[in-house]
């Protein structure tokens, strides 16, 4: 009873193992990943807050170039996925990457992320391209306000919803975005939620709820409206 397992995750090493000998206080690494060798060279993950148009709350992670010098730095929205999910602050291995090559890296849970309370999350509903992608453009410009990101080198890049995000980003606003990375983004919500997999026909209602049912002739149109297609 005396012996515990501790894992540590830290921004510029990712989890490390460890056995702590509770009774003797010696602790013995168990397992740390590769890039830990490389951890002085990484770029430190900061958590920021800032303001919706309306006043909404936000949080998201900031990754910055190691060395950094203040001037405006071309720039990576990141966007997750869900989007029913959340950015945690923790190493990323991305964005180690892009701040490697010099990009200043932002993921940013914008409304309808999951961890942040029931209504957080019910503010998403009928707002994909809509609100939530307001909460995208308002990242931007808090970036450009601080002076962390050059207005004219601002990229978009996500996965699942983070590339219909990409793909409205670049149809709805391609004024904010210099390029876009949609990574399995979704064009048409329509053609989408027509071919869902049976088998997704538990979580029907959510998705209904959130974005509209392509069978009612209302939601429909606004489907169609918010499809980057």
């Amino acid at each position: 009873k005396s012996l515990l397992t501790v894992a540590i995750t830290r921004d510029t090493q990712g989890t490390s193992n460890f056995l702590v000998n509770a009774r003797t206080g010696k602790i013995m690494t168990l397992a740390a990943p590769q890039i830990s060798q490389y951890r002085q060279e990484l770029s430190t993950m900061v958590p920021v807050r800032f303001a919706a148009r309306e006043g909404l709350e936000l949080n998201g992670n900031l990754t910055l170039p190691a060395g950094t010098q203040g001037k405006p730095l071309p720039t990576i929205l990141r966007v997750h996925g869900g989007p029913f999910a959340r950015d945690y602050w923790g190493y990323q291995a991305d964005d180690q990457f892009l701040a490697n090559r010099g990009y200043a890296v932002l993921r940013v849970n914008y409304r309808g992320s999951t961890g942040f309370g029931r209504q957080f999350m019910k503010a998403a509903q009928k707002q994909f391209a809509r609100k939530m992608h307001d909460d995208l453009i308002d990242a931007v410009n808090w970036m450009v306000a601080k002076g962390i990101a050059d207005p004219e080198k601002v990229a978009i890049y996500g996965h699942s919803y983070g590339g219909y995000a990409t793909l409205v980003g670049l149809t709805f606003t391609p004024d904010i975005f210099a390029a876009g990375i949609s990574v399995v983004g979704v064009a048409d919500l329509v053609s989408a939620f027509e071919s869902f997999p049976s088998y997704w026909k538990n979580s029907l209602a959510r998705w209904h709820a959130y974005v509209g049912h392509p069978a009612n002739p209302e939601d429909r149109t606004d489907m169609a409206a918010r499809s980057p297609i």
